[in-house]
């Protein structure tokens, strides 16, 4: 659904920070470990939550044990002298400050948190992960409609006090039967993020100290060291090193201590008076020495979601750790991995909902900004009935075309394959890569998270004209296309920030112009953010790009419902391309078939303002209430004889349907210049456009029997 992208504010860039670090062709950390420093990085462990995730920690590693601060521990060796080594475990975070009426949860920093002016801000629309006794329960966190740009033109940058998170619940009752409860914390749900030549993530710069702590101890009992090390993953940093104080007052004397410290923008090995430290100088200063040996990586982005900390910087790490300690390391040195962390808890108790979130999930995970849609277009195909297969078509652009019926005056059903994101407009000498945005993002959604580069399939077009439409012709119902893996990196964030939104889209994948080159990044070529589509409560379910991949699912099970020799007239059913930013795809169908078709219905979102930002004066339509016709919207109305028709068919087939006007347009509008009224058919919708778009799937579900009524309608 096409949205004109918000106007941007100036952006703040720090090149030089980035020129400043190259591909570190020259570090002597292999890809294998740079995974298993990247799985420190995802480690849950909020401040203050550390005793429910350090004895899992400790029994993964062999020697460890847990104390009751949830710092976790190993001694190697025994006398004189005694040397603590220690890192910081845990991470900045929210508590659960408030659970709402309507089931959404408030939050509230934990102590200071990051010291980064737009950390809060990228919290917005992204998925999280509420780390309950029980487990942790996926969330995401609200974010202003991407189509109601207007309303939100005022926006400033978003704070702690402006959060909303939507776990998918309808009521205060709802939460707490998920086991939420106050004072959850809660943290992002983000993969392991290596790139190339380094990794990145929340915090990376600290978990690579706790990586290389747990490295050393492993390296130390193998080959013990003179005296008597203990090694710490130190709980409570956020709080001046608490954990990390109260094991060094409580352990006997001290006699020198080496601090692996978070990130910093600039490269530190310093002797630190123990009074830097806050109120950990009162346990160093009993049994410890009057300085700590300071040691912080330089990292790239410090304090932000994609923090980026190089192989060159870890291996730095490691070796000056190592020198200090008496450990001896070196390039072979295996880097130890943390055990994985747990997966998210089943909080729904809806299990007929599984197979249209299975469905689901299979397409919104496929990547297809327009002009590269070839993914999800090799999936409709495959879903489609045999019947439907045989008969359908793929035109010169890449819409899918599925006849049935006969006789005059065809109705059309419409969803589209491409989903909001970037391509490649120009690549710096740094590697730096400069974004167009393809239909309305949510840019301050995008900033600094995760980015993808895709590769298109060899011989598939990645181009396009000054019209939008593809140069090159597809061979219709190719299958059996293929791609290379996406290759990884981060988007580039402002280290100031005045505005909300940033004038500039910008990614970076560890790689200078000339290592791009040779991994076969053009100009062109389609960037994204890592994506997953996730159950929230019983009924819910959130994912990127649900418009319009949850209308394509709807469409493919209302064609696989139908027997097409049932049908009473002439039927099309068409996935577009293009939809976004331009309906191309839509209107080269309607300049093929508009002149003979009687209605069209197009399957897409209804932004609906059921969320805790918008004004609900327009576009309400509660989520699990049936799906939405869609009667006005920015670029069209459907005459009330088209609304009535719907209407006697959803009430003939005990479908209940919500009416409502919203903002946006949908590809009928390009069928509308040829005589055929559109009628959109929808499914109420949240934070639009966005990474963390959100539905209910008894909507979905009766969405795709609507359409299979009205297919078979007289």
């Amino acid at each position: 659904m096409p949205s004109s992208p918000p106007t941007a504010a100036a952006l703040v860039l720090v090149s030089a920070l980035w020129a400043a670090c190259p591909a570190p062709a020259g570090a002597q950390v292999s890809d294998r470990s740079l995974e298993a420093i990247a799985s420190w990085v995802a480690v849950d462990a909020a401040t203050g939550d550390e005793p429910r995730v350090a004895p899992t920690l400790a029994a993964a590693l062999p020697g460890w044990h847990a104390d009751a601060w949830g710092n976790v521990v190993t001694t190697v060796g025994t006398g004189t002298p005694h040397h603590v080594v220690a890192c910081a475990l845990d991470r900045p975070s929210y508590a659960i400050s408030q659970i709402t009426d309507d089931g959404y949860l408030r939050v509230h920093r934990i102590g200071r948190g990051s010291g980064h002016p737009l950390w809060d801000q990228q919290f917005e629309a992204q998925q999280l992960r509420i780390l309950t006794a029980t487990g942790p329960l996926a969330g995401v966190v609200a974010r202003s409609n991407g189509h109601f740009a207007q309303q939100h033109r005022a926006d400033r940058i978003a704070t702690a006090d402006d959060l909303w998170v939507d776990v998918g619940a309808e009521s205060r009752a709802d939460v707490e039967a998920m086991g939420i409860a106050l004072l959850d914390p809660v943290t992002r749900h983000l993969p392991p993020w290596p790139i190339a030549g380094g990794v990145a993530g929340p915090d990376a710069g600290r978990r690579a100290g706790c990586a290389a702590v747990a490295t050393l101890a492993a390296a130390a009992k193998a080959v013990v060291p003179p005296g008597r090390t203990t090694f710490v993953l130190s709980a409570q940093e956020v709080f001046s090193w608490v954990g990390l104080s109260s094991l060094i007052a409580r352990g006997g004397p001290v006699d020198r201590v080496t601090i692996l410290a978070p990130g910093e923008d600039a490269r530190a090995d310093v002797d630190r008076a123990t009074s830097t430290l806050g109120s950990a100088a009162g346990g160093l200063g009993v049994v410890g020495p009057r300085t700590v040996r300071w040691l912080a990586p330089a990292v790239l982005q410090a304090g932000s979601h994609m923090e980026v900390v190089t192989a060159a910087e870890a291996a730095w790490l490691l070796q000056t750790a190592a020198t200090a300690t008496g450990i001896r390391v070196g390039p072979d040195t295996a880097w130890v991995a943390a055990p994985p962390r747990a997966s998210l808890r089943v909080a729904h108790t809806d299990e007929a909902r599984s197979a249209s979130a299975a469905a689901l999930t299979d397409l919104v995970e496929r990547h297809a900004v327009s002009a590269h849609e070839w993914s999800v277009r090799r999936a409709v195909l495959e879903a489609l009935p045999a019947w439907a297969r045989a008969r359908a078509s793929v035109d010169d652009i890449g819409n899918v075309t599925v006849s049935a019926g006969s006789g005059d005056g065809a109705t059309v059903f419409m969803a589209h394959m491409d989903e909001v994101g970037y391509v490649i407009e120009s690549i710096a000498g740094d590697g730096t890569v400069t974004l167009t945005a393809q239909g309305g993002v949510s840019a301050s959604a995008w900033e600094g998270q995760t980015a993808l580069v895709h590769f298109d399939p060899p011989g598939a077009p990645s181009t396009t004209t000054g019209t939008g439409l593809q140069e090159s012709r597809w061979v219709a119902l190719s299958l059996a296309a293929a791609a290379p893996s996406p290759l990884k990196g981060v988007f580039r964030i402002r280290s100031t920030a005045e505005q909300k939104t940033p004038a500039v889209a910008q990614a970076w994948f560890g790689l200078d112009a000339a290592g791009l080159a040779a991994r076969g990044v053009t100009v062109g070529l389609q960037v994204t953010s890592h994506k997953e589509g996730l159950r929230l409560g019983r009924t819910r379910y959130t994912a990127r790009a649900l418009d319009d991949r949850a209308g394509t699912v709807a469409l493919l099970r209302a064609i696989n419902a139908i027997d097409p020799t049932q049908l009473p007239g002439k039927v099309y059913f068409v996935w577009s391309v293009h939809e976004e930013g331009g309906l191309f795809g839509a209107a080269a169908v309607a300049r093929r078939l508009g002149a003979t078709t009687t209605r069209i219905y197009s399957i897409d979102t209804f932004v609906s303002s059921d969320t805790p930002l918008e004004r609900r004066h327009f576009a309400y339509a509660p989520l699990g209430q049936g799906p939405v016709l869609r009667a006005i919207e920015s670029s069209s109305v459907s005459p009330e004889h088209e609304r009535e028709r719907t209407r006697r068919a959803a009430a003939s087939a005990g479908i209940a349907i919500q009416t409502g006007l919203t903002q946006g347009g949908t590809d009928g509008t390009t069928f509308t210049f040829w005589g055929a009224p559109n009628q959109g058919l929808s499914w109420p919708g949240r934070y639009s456009h966005s990474p963390g778009e959100v539905l209910d799937l008894r909507d979905l579900e009766a969405l795709g029997r609507l359409i299979a009524a009205l297919a078979t309608a007289r």
